[in-house]
């Protein structure tokens, strides 16, 4: 068995075959995926998993160089952006590096998706709750 925060195989297998400036979006229940990227549905529930907790257990075996989040986060979820910021700092802080964040509007956040090596959709149901990484390189 894997010893690791990451115990999901698709998306432990997704990262491992990213090189760097690919993204892996972790998006909430309702983002649309295009049907030319791959997807790895892991809703359950309304709510579960939650997005920043499945970011959360990605990023521990990710290298993340740079993000990318939609402006109606910022906007219209200003609690929830405060933790997805809390989430992004911790990420540059374990990994010792500086992690660029970018925001963009929602209509271009999902076109970008449309670029990423695998959409992750959670049961997340807080609008535009969503996220892309950008792999870093670690060395």
């Amino acid at each position: 068995m894997k010893k690791g925060v990451l115990l999901n195989a698709p998306v432990s297998s997704i990262i491992s075959h990213m090189g760097h400036g690919d993204g892996l979006c972790v998006g909430d229940a309702g983002l649309p995926i295009s049907k030319d990227v791959e997807r790895i549905d892991l809703a359950i529930t309304k709510g579960l998993p939650g997005m920043l907790e499945t970011a959360s257990a990605i990023t521990a075996e990710m290298q993340v160089e740079r993000v990318v989040i939609a402006e109606e986060l910022i906007e219209q979820q200003p609690a929830y952006h405060l933790r997805l910021r809390s989430l992004i700092a911790e990420i540059a802080k374990c990994q010792g590096t500086n992690v660029e964040t970018t925001t963009v509007s929602h209509e271009e956040f999902k076109a970008l998706t449309g670029k990423c090596r695998a959409v992750v959709r959670t049961g997340e149901c807080t609008p535009y709750a969503n996220v892309i990484f950008y792999s870093g390189v670690t060395f």
